[in-house]
């Protein structure tokens, strides 16, 4: 744990009990006294405040920025209004999705956000893909995520204005004499924000919501088995630089602009093979969602087998999902397996387990709208 790289908020994990683990190169809370478990329902319940500062946070000046990031992305960047943030894809010359990743306008700039685990690469990528006349500045901010049914409540006791973004809208505040960017969003299918803070802000911002009544510190635990629950992708398992946007299930993520007949179609890497999918369907894998009976989790590796023992696919997330009450799984299935009420067999040492393709997300997604 010696070499690993802390947060701004190392400190106060530690001080509220956090059961420290390696990840993506940082020390972060699995968990706090609280428990996963408990720790999920209560962000399902009430509200839930995660440090996911290990994230990359990166600004982009230049000419142009939206026009440049778009020959990196398949999504629409230069539609993109001005306060409106995106879900975005690198993608490679092959099509494959080397990472995901959120874009923000911020009028005279972009605001990313990328996997920790992936923010070197990202970027050199950005770097080099942009040219010199880009700047691509990594940025010492901490980043918070208020997450829940209660999070627009207790954002309103310290930042009302705040509270009149819908989901996927960003902006900028003035909060406890600190220049905070709030984006009303998350990775737990709940309403909530991301709060980009200063380094040194941090602490003090945690605190704050950490003394509100409806708040509970959670760890990397329930933030992953509440974004399985909200279908969400976990890079690096539910997709990597060998599956493609389409075989991914993540259509919605290629702009219409950037398809064939757009506007600005194609012009990332890979549109060739990514736009061809998209058009023939002639793709032989897709990623689904499974849901299984009893309560034995099916994990990450899991074989899944037809019903006359033919292997179809593999799970690539799984777990018991506290909220569905059920265990609930993502894969990667054969297209002929891959109809919603198709069942198919984990084979889960040596027992075959009934799951259920089915519809995603596993819960009600309770984002903000208006």
């Amino acid at each position: 744990m010696t070499d690993l790289k802390q947060t701004p908020l190392h400190a106060l994990h530690q001080e509220l009990g956090g059961k420290m683990v390696p990840f993506a190169g940082y020390s972060m809370p699995v968990q706090f006294p609280l428990g996963v478990k408990k720790e999920h329902e209560h962000t399902r319940r009430a509200c839930g405040l995660f440090d996911v500062s290990h994230m990359g946070q990166v600004r982009i000046t230049g000419p142009a920025p939206a026009a440049a990031m778009e020959t990196l992305v398949s999504a629409d960047v230069v539609g993109l209004a001005e306060g409106g943030q995106r879900y975005a894809l690198f993608t490679n010359s092959e099509g494959g999705i080397t990472d995901d990743l959120m874009i923000v306008n911020h009028g005279d700039s972009l605001y990313v956000v990328v996997n920790a685990a992936c923010k070197e690469q990202d970027v050199a990528l950005m770097r080099t893909g942009l040219g010199a006349d880009h700047e691509v500045e990594v940025l010492d901010r901490g980043l918070l995520a208020l997450q829940g049914p209660q999070a627009a409540d207790v954002m309103r006791r310290l930042c009302p204005a705040a509270c009149e973004l819908v989901f996927m809208q960003h902006a900028r505040f003035s909060i406890l004499d600190s220049d905070v960017w709030i984006s009303r969003s998350g990775y737990t299918g709940e309403d909530g924000f991301e709060i980009s803070v200063p380094a040194e802000d941090s602490d003090a911002l945690a605190r704050w919501f950490l003394a509100q009544p409806e708040v509970e510190p959670i760890g990397l635990g329930a933030r992953d088995s509440l974004r399985l629950e909200a279908g969400l992708c976990l890079y690096g398992h539910d997709i990597d630089d060998t599956t493609t946007p389409v075989e991914a299930s993540l259509v919605w993520a290629i702009g219409k602009a950037r398809r064939v007949g757009g506007e600005r179609e194609a012009g990332f890497p890979g549109a060739d093979r990514v736009l061809h999918q998209l058009q023939a369907r002639d793709h032989r894998r897709r990623r689904v969602g499974l849901l299984g009976e009893g309560r034995a989790p099916v994990r990450e590796g899991t074989r899944l087998l037809d019903v006359e023992g033919r292997q179809v696919g593999q799970v690539t997330s799984g777990s018991f999902g506290p909220s569905v009450g059920a265990p609930v799984a993502m894969a990667y299935v054969d297209v002929d397996s891959a109809d919603k009420g198709t069942t198919v067999y984990a084979d889960v040492r040596g027992k075959q387990l009934p799951m259920r393709v089915s519809a995603m997300p596993f819960v009600e997604a309770n984002y903000y709208r208006g």
